[in-house]
């Protein structure tokens, strides 16, 4: 039968009914030829048969680009089949362009950009012509070993993976032409940007009044002035427009919807969006992600439609300031808004690779309160996910179509940030969102102070009566628990205002009223239909509520006169309130002296402690090097950033302090640091936090009996909460700051015009966005999906003994050495004894000989390979001589034994022993400490241990693969023979495999089981509180005696109506934005990559 195939020459193909009809012919015949996902290659003049796509992509590439006209047997689509072999059929280009990654990039990319909305019109793929052209030509004439596109895509991912500057990337360019002159490859940086702009996303630019009451967007697009305030969209100059048309402000918008559609786009993102299905956690327990947490359940019951597809989407939203110059005297606050999937496995949802910038909201001023002005757009596409959703290819189910919805879990934020985003005021006495008008709250001079814990204890303890604590008995009950409606019902006492800063609209002053307690606003998040009833919506920081409960602590024990909480006020504070008379100030003739206090250090004591946390070394790439925060002189320890704290607190603060205070404040320090030790783990039992939650009431009491209230600002109180936000929402480390505060650096990197740094941020990050969405297909080269860890192995080698998988990466130089007959015999008689393998042998006589039991029989060589380091199951181990002499500690390993002992040592020698037909098993020689119980001490999760004793001389070897990884700090309170044993938990290795379906633990520390918390109440209302050494501090001021300034300040302090709350909304937002601007200046939380490599813990990649 003949095909007609005349209608392929029709030039004028728009109103032909002829080409239409000859081409719906041919798509059917090619029809049953598609491959099992339903692709097909495409005979268009573009594709010329190189790239394949489904049969709706061919049509309208053959209407658009017409049929190729070469093609004159159709043996690809159904004609004569068997003559596919044929040498006179014109065949696709030969070489690598068959294999070209960027065919596979951009058929993902069309087909889920165009296909499913059924944007395959005419005009749809306009933006992808130069593309293809790139894509078909050769980058060298005779050279297939890449095109145009290729090279140019490859070229300019090194680029943002290695950092060029623009500059050097125009003159490699010019180096290129000036090389190879008929190289086909653009001109400059702008042109390669503008050609990989086209495989981005792109962003919208909206405009905002200067005054920040609105967007000129949608109804208000065309609108020349402001809808609330009426001052013009424009800039002005004397009264008038400038000659172009500059608006005051641009709000950067980055649709959500299609960087949803791109993770399904290819098959390497979209099997795992169905992770949180397969890898949730079978015991109801234990928590490792978001979809084991309490929130997520019920979000799935009141929502069974919504949690019905696996592959609906949940999100999390992040919203941050900072200064996008490198010089902080400059006052600029950009706030980005970035999106996080939860979908994803817990490995990877908090990447930067995975993170979304969705809003980027022009500075130099922080939105405050208005920050729901330019949440607008994102809201009403998170509306319109939720409600309609939008046809979406399942690149993870052959390409099949599904009705993709998105959901809002959860904001993280900071605690002011949180204020802008909630609406409930973080000041006044009504600060705790959890607690809200029921807030423990006191007035002390000068400042709220969040104390009175005890109203949470049960009604019959003792400690209620007593009063000590601030001199009256305890009678309030718990606070309420207030359930979503109760929340709604607040909501709607709360008065409309007016957005925006205009002095006459949204900036005039207005006082909330009694019963609009601290809600400032409706959040704009109430307008989700499902907002009102999640249980968890915005998250506490738990980054931020440990940094500054540190800076508390230390500054208070170190007696930091910047950062001490025991200030000259706090003392008249005690003497009003009539307790603790022993720190009371008093009149030493013409001066007013203030006892020293038992819970700071003395001058001898904060030596010490500055020597100890100098004196610490700690693994390669766990944190930072301290000793370079601690002053000269040893009086300070200053500059210390987010991780420095959370370091300080879990790790170093608990065994220093031991010695250096009454044991009565140490142990209850020690409690707060172990509860941060349990929260802080990547596996969270239930458990632990119910029982943390009693427990943290009983621990806040003890700070209440030892601080000043004072000590006592929001941050402390909000610990209280940690424990019952973790069990709604899982682990701690998938809802605390740290990876966005270090994407902020990423952001910052784009800028390279200091003039306009939104629209650097917007047009660098877009232009990244395409290249990691391009680097996903890229195996020959080094990405971000395929680069190796600091501390990669690469050893992946399998063998029949368990033996010989004892491999390491040998780091330093190579060394032969001659090992001892009887030195050799017990490391060989270890080698066997650690053979599960030879136990047939053993048994039957008879095994079944191998090259690898030839091996292991016929002894090593009498010469062993002595390395300095190496690595092994990615952590770097280093022998204790040259340990010494570096500034990381690695040499310390333990190993469990047959009977749930744990064995501690020091690495000594890296010997690899060499066996017949190229076999070789790597032995760690160590010094094993003696751990019976008058050596190894362990005491509030401290383990201590005397190094000056050895054991096991005998019996000194263990496979390399067997050693895990912990380090050693002093231990103050036992002497200079002790040590305190650290364990390890790499970041880069997880207690979960990649299918989900393992429940056992890799390392230790990785369970909050493996933290006891236990509080011991002890004999707390007796301490007495003035430390017995006699030293005093003289207060330097204008005197005023005790008396008279207690008389003064009398009324002030007996002032309880909480007029506080009656602050304007203005005063309330310049509160918190000055609070968080002096957060960002004095801690600079934004680390460098560099430090994401050496500063990280207890993080998905970055803390």
């Amino acid at each position: 039968m003949t095909i007609d195939k005349s209608w392929t020459q029709i030039r004028k193909r728009s109103n032909s009914v002829v080409f239409w009809q000859g081409l719906q012919s041919f798509l059917q015949m090619a029809k049953p030829h598609v491959n099992d996902r339903g692709f097909i290659r495409c005979p268009c003049n573009r594709c010329i048969n190189n790239a394949q796509h489904q049969l709706e992509v061919l049509e309208t590439h053959i209407h658009r680009f017409g049929f190729m006209s070469d093609y004159n047997e159709w043996i690809y689509h159904g004609e004569n089949v068997n003559a596919a072999s044929s040498s006179n059929v014109p065949q696709p280009n030969s070489g690598v362009h068959d294999r070209d990654e960027m065919f596979e990039v951009l058929e993902d990319i069309i087909s889920n950009d165009a296909e499913v909305d059924q944007l395959g019109s005419q005009s749809s793929n306009v933006q992808y012509d130069d593309l293809f052209t790139a894509l078909n030509s050769e980058l060298y004439p005779g050279v297939s070993s890449f095109s145009s596109l290729n090279f140019l895509v490859k070229l300019m991912h090194l680029k943002v993976m290695n950092k060029w500057t623009n500059k050097s990337f125009d003159e490699l360019l010019k180096l290129l032409k000036l090389a190879f002159p008929k190289i086909d490859l653009v001109e400059s940086h702008y042109e390669a940007k503008r050609l990989m702009t086209k495989m981005g996303l792109g962003y919208q630019s909206i405009h905002v009044c200067k005054n920040d009451c609105a967007l000129f967007w949608n109804e208000n697009s065309m609108s020349e002035t402001c809808p609330v305030c009426s001052k013009s969209r424009w800039k002005m100059q004397e009264g008038r427009r400038t000659g172009k048309n500059v608006p005051h402000k641009v709000l950067r918008y980055f649709p959500l919807a299609p960087r949803l559609k791109r993770l399904f786009a290819t098959s390497k993102t979209a099997k795992l969006m169905r992770w949180h299905q397969a890898g949730k956690s079978t015991d109801d327990n234990v928590m490792r992600h978001p979809v084991d947490g309490r929130a997520w359940k019920d979000f799935d019951r009141k929502h069974p439609e919504f949690a019905d597809d696996v592959r609906n989407v949940r999100l999390g939203l992040a919203a941050d300031g900072f200064n996008p110059f490198n010089n902080m005297s400059i006052s600029y606050s950009m706030w980005p808004v970035v999106l996080t999937t939860y979908n994803l496995p817990p490995w990877l949802c908090m990447k930067p690779e995975y993170l979304m910038l969705s809003l980027l909201i022009p500075g130099p001023q922080s939105p405050g309160k208005d920050m729901d002005v330019f949440l607008r757009p994102l809201i009403e596409e998170l509306k319109e996910l939720w409600e309609n959703g939008i046809d979406t290819r399942d690149a993870g189910n052959d390409r099949k179509v599904f009705k993709m919805r998105a959901a809002l879990l959860w904001t993280v934020n900071d605690f002011p940030a949180r204020s802008s985003l909630s609406g409930w005021s973080g000041q006044g006495y009504k600060a705790c969102p959890t607690c809200n008008e029921d807030t423990p709250s006191m007035r002390v001079i000068g400042k709220t102070a969040y104390f009175g814990h005890r109203r949470f204890l049960p009604s019959t303890h003792r400690w209620r009566s007593n009063l000590d604590f601030d001199g009256r008995t305890e009678r309030k009950r718990p606070p309420r628990r207030f359930s979503s409606v109760d929340i709604m019902d607040q909501l709607r006492r709360v008065k409309t205002s007016i957005p925006g800063k205009h002095p006459n609209y949204g900036g005039v002053k207005r006082k909330r009223g009694d019963d609009e307690l601290n809600w400032r606003k409706k959040s704009i998040f109430y307008e989700l239909p499902y907002w009102a009833e999640i249980e968890l919506k915005h998250n506490l920081d738990v980054m931020h509520i440990e940094k500054n409960i540190c800076d508390s602590l230390l500054g208070t024990l170190m007696g930091d006169p910047h950062k001490s909480k025991d200030t000259d006020n706090a003392r008249r504070d005690l003497q009003h309130l009539g307790i603790r008379s022993e720190l009371h100030l008093y009149e030493d003739g013409n001066k007013l002296m203030k006892p020293a206090a038992e819970y700071t250090f003395s001058e001898a004591n904060r030596r010490k402690f500055c020597r100890f946390v100098r004196s610490v070394k700690f693994p390669d790439g766990f944190a930072g090097n301290l000793s370079k925060n601690v002053a000269h002189n040893d009086s300070r320890i200053v500059g210390l950033k987010s991780h420095d704290c959370h370091v300080i607190m879990q790790r170093l603060l608990p065994v220093g302090c031991r010695s250096l205070v009454n044991k009565t404040i140490s142990s209850t320090i020690i409690e707060l640091c172990t509860f941060f030790n349990q929260l802080c783990a990547r596996t969270v039992n239930v458990t632990d936090m119910v029982k943390a939650q009693d427990q943290l009431v009983i621990i806040l009491c003890k700070l209440e009996r030892i601080f000043p209230p004072a000590f006592f600002d929001i941050m402390i109180h909000l610990v209280l909460h940690l424990p019952e936000e973790a069990i709604l929402g899982g682990p701690v480390y998938m809802r605390w700051m740290y990876p966005f505060e270090r994407y902020l650096k990423r952001l910052k990197d784009y800028v390279r015009n200091a003039a306009k740094p939104e629209g650097s941020i917007s047009e660098g990050y877009v232009v990244d966005e395409a290249l990691t969405f391009c680097s996903r297909y890229f195996d020959d080269i080094e990405t971000r999906f395929n680069r190796p860890d600091r501390n990669d192995d690469g050893i992946h080698r399998t063998s029949r003994l368990f033996v010989f998988e004892s491999q390491c990466k040998p780091m330093g130089k190579q060394s032969q050495v001659y090992v001892e007959k009887n030195v050799r015999d017990r490391a060989e008689f270890y080698i066997l004894n650690n053979s599960p393998e030879i136990e047939t042998y053993l048994k039957v006589h008879a095994p079944e000989v191998t090259h690898e039991l030839l091996s292991l029989a016929s002894k090593s060589n009498i010469f062993v390979s002595s390395y300095p380091a190496c690595i092994v199951n990615g952590v770097r181990f280093v022998t204790h001589a040259r340990d010494v002499r570096l500034k990381t500690q690695n040499s310390g390993v333990s190993v469990p034994g047959t009977e749930n002992e744990i064995f501690y040592g020091q690495l000594q020698q890296i010997l690899e022993f060499s066996y017949l037909n190229d076999f070789s098993v790597v032995l760690f020689k160590c010094k094993w400490f003696r751990c019976d119980s008058r050596r190894m001490v362990t005491e509030n999760n401290i383990t201590s241990i005397n190094i000056t004793s050895e054991s096991y001389k005998d019996d000194q070897f263990i496979l390399a693969s067997q050693a895990q990884q912990v380090f050693y700090v002093e231990d103050p309170s036992r002497g200079p023979n002790w040590r305190v044993v650290q364990h390890v938990n790499h970041r880069s290795i997880w207690d979960i495999t990649e299918d989900g379906m393992s429940d056992i633990d890799l390392l230790q520390d990785n369970s909050s089981s493996n933290f006891t918390l236990f509080v011991d109440l002890g004999n707390l209302p007796q301490i007495n509180l003035q430390r017995n050494d006699g030293d005093v501090i003289p207060i330097v001021q204008p005197f005023t005696t005790v008396s008279q300034h207690v008389n003064e300040t009398a009324s002030f302090l007996n002032d309880d109506d909480e007029d506080e709350d009656d602050v304007s909304e203005e005063d309330d937002e310049t509160v918190e934005e000055s609070a968080d601007e002096e957060t960002d200046e004095g801690n600079d939380d934004v680390d460098t990559e560099e430090d994401d490599d050496d500063r990280s813990y207890h993080t998905s990649d970055s803390d």
